[in-house]
């Protein structure tokens, strides 16, 4: 298994950090000075617990990536390798999932590129392996949640419904950006994002998702408990980044 990082988005909303470097790389240390980025937390949790190797989906600004290549790996003791999106200016990050379909194949720890987590979300997806799961969602059952958040009903740990597009008083919880994804489960997964993405360039990988459950595939969940985590989207997003990257 290895690490996965969906790192190719713009983020505009980011600017003027974005103007030059991928959301992946905006710093999230307390001083700002790029010493600790989502990218750099992320190859972090992937090495506490045991991963060698990781994949980046890089597109915008993918020069950024490229140029911090060999200090990541010499830092977090990965091999590292990028993974081109071609469209990641104009398509959506379903689009950037399937890119990395061969590196699904390894099986892998799936990371978004903007959500500040501690390792223990990675921990507890490693946890509820096995059991026959394939597919294995991290899930905020404890937060509040609004009309922004990726929101997911569940049957037990299964999913039945994961969207935006709800009222909140319906979902289980916060699908938070991370998920488990085991080798058998690659091929139904690239099948199901190529078909999101044809139907609409825009969609989200999640979409993909919903198309697994759609198609009969078992999408389940794993609590994470009450932790500190933000999806960094705005400035505002930022600053509470910054507050709980601290924390790690």
């Amino acid at each position: 298994m290895i690490g996965l990082v969906l790192a190719a988005g713009a983020g505009r909303r980011l600017r003027p950090y974005t103007d030059t470097l991928p959301k992946a790389l905006v710093p999230v240390d307390p001083a700002g000075e790029g010493t600790t980025t989502v990218l750099d937390i992320a190859l972090g949790n992937f090495a506490a617990v045991g991963l060698t190797e990781a994949a980046v989906v890089v597109g915008y600004r993918k020069e950024a990536v490229y140029a911090r290549r060999a200090e990541l790996e010499d830092r977090y003791g990965l091999r590292i390798t990028l993974v081109d999106n071609d469209r990641a200016e104009e398509w959506n990050n379903a689009y950037s999932l399937w890119c990395a379909r061969d590196v699904l194949a390894e099986g892998v720890i799936l990371a978004n590129g903007d959500t500040v987590h501690p390792v223990s979300v990675e921990q507890d997806l490693l946890k509820a392996r096995g059991g026959g799961r394939r597919v294995i969602l991290a899930l905020d059952t404890v937060k509040t949640l609004a009309d922004e958040e990726m929101k997911v009903v569940c049957d037990g740990s299964a999913v039945r419904r994961i969207t935006k597009l709800m009222d909140p008083a319906d979902a289980t919880g916060e699908y938070i950006g991370v998920t488990l994804i085991e080798p058998e489960a690659a091929a139904d997964l690239a099948d199901a994002l190529k078909a999101t993405y044809e139907r609409d360039p825009q969609l989200y990988y999640e979409d993909g998702y919903q198309e697994l459950v759609n198609r009969g595939f078992t999408v389940d969940t794993a609590p994470i408990g009450d932790v500190p985590w933000v999806e960094i989207d705005n400035h505002d997003d930022l600053a509470k980044g910054r507050a709980i990257a601290c924390q790690y």
